[in-house]
């Protein structure tokens, strides 16, 4: 039988697209609050407002696509998404009070979670049923990529050229991505009216087959958000500022190579083959991090984290569209994502009231426990579902 293929040039195209924009993201994220600092003398209350205020711009995006993808199409999404992108790159460069930046930096999320709803529902709908899985796992090595080396270029830029440099390489990112939008066939969806649409309801929102699964990220983006948040202050307290800028190198290099079996595993054999060993990884990972001092330790922590919590994330995503019938992937895709942003946003504001308490080490020490409640979640949530849920979307292909 032959194997249905999946490296298209519209898998690529949007596979490219969303690590741009992604890498745009988060080259920005880690910048903007010491943007505001230096040019607009703002509080580090409004500093870190001015970081985080992308996140719920972000969610918003992801609402409104998820809710009017199916009316409206793939195509205008992603094209909304990506203009709103690159307008707001522009508007960077216009100068400013510290309110005129909080808004900017609000639409310019709402621009990347309308593309990046997008661009996951039609990286659902392009992929071959047979090789969901594996698609959608190397589809999100761009965001597992961008978050490695969107801080990096980030960082190298400011100390090279200064901030107008991230602007300028935010812009080009923008116009980038409208090229390839353009030039992408993106999927027609098959509209279904369905009865109540109109007026306020939670199916409006968010999948409520996708919940489950997409509730349970959500407690493993909360544990994983003390990594993204606290890892340079905690690499530098225990004296490994050299091993930390490694990192986010290691995770993504352990990720892109363990992303094909995990993929294939996923088809193959359902979810809960995957899921119960990388969520066991992340907890010993995390446990090893909680207790490195040394290099050595420290980033063979991040290689099982990445092994864990890194190839989880794409399962959990190619779980909720799995179950999901495709009319309705756009709003899986935005409800997995909700609550992904969600964990990563609110984790290191709770997570701070820990430091000062338990200190770095006790806080990762800590979220060993939540990972291993998160995978008795999962086993009610999904996983004890998951063998029944695969054989009939098995059947039903």
């Amino acid at each position: 039988m032959k194997k249905a293929r999946l490296w298209t040039k519209d898998f690529i195209s949007i596979s490219i697209l969303n690590f741009f924009i992604m890498l745009s993201m988060y080259l920005l994220l880690v910048t903007m609050a010491t943007f505001a600092t230096e040019t607009y003398n703002a509080s580090a209350s409004m500093a870190g407002l001015v970081a985080s205020i992308f996140i719920i711009g972000s969610l918003v995006g992801r609402l409104y696509g998820g809710m009017k993808i199916e009316k409206l199409g793939n195509n205008k999404i992603l094209l909304m998404g990506v203009i709103l992108f690159l307008i707001m790159s522009l508007f960077y460069f216009i100068p400013m009070n510290i309110y005129g930046l909080i808004t900017i930096r609000f639409l310019h999320g709402v621009g990347v979670g309308l593309a990046t709803t997008a661009t996951g529902t039609i990286i659902g709908q392009i992929v071959p049923p047979s090789r969901s899985g594996e698609g959608i796992g190397y589809f999100s090595l761009s965001v597992v990529l961008s978050t490695a080396i969107g801080p990096l270029i980030g960082i190298s830029l400011i100390s090279l050229a200064g901030y107008s440099s991230i602007f300028i390489f935010s812009t080009v990112m923008g116009l980038v991505s409208l090229f390839l939008a353009l030039s992408v066939k993106v999927p027609i969806i098959q509209q279904t009216e369905s009865k109540g649409t109109k007026g306020f309801k939670l199916s409006n929102f968010l999948e409520p087959r996708a919940l489950p699964i997409s509730i349970s990220m959500f407690f493993f983006a909360f544990a994983y958000s003390s990594i993204l948040s606290f890892i340079t202050a905690y690499s530098a307290e225990i004296d490994l500022i050299e091993a930390g800028s490694f990192y986010f190198l290691v995770y993504a290099i352990v990720i892109v190579l363990s992303r094909p079996f995990t993929g294939k595993l996923l088809d193959q054999r359902g979810g809960n083959i995957v899921a119960y060993p990388t969520l066991i990884l992340f907890a010993i990972g995390m446990l090893l991090l909680s207790q490195a001092h040394s290099s050595i330790a420290f980033l063979l922590a991040a290689a099982i984290i990445g092994l864990g919590y890194g190839n989880f994330q794409s399962l959990s995503q190619a779980i909720a569209i799995k179950v999901t019938p495709p009319h309705r992937m756009g709003l899986a895709n935005s409800t997995y994502f909700i609550m992904l942003d969600l964990g990563l946003g609110v984790g290191p504001f709770l997570l701070g009231y820990v430091i000062p308490i338990f200190g770095y080490r006790g806080l990762y020490l800590s979220l060993v426990g939540l990972i291993i409640v998160g995978i008795f979640i999962y086993y009610i949530l999904h996983g004890k579902k998951d063998k029944e849920l695969n054989q009939s979307k098995i059947s039903a292909n």
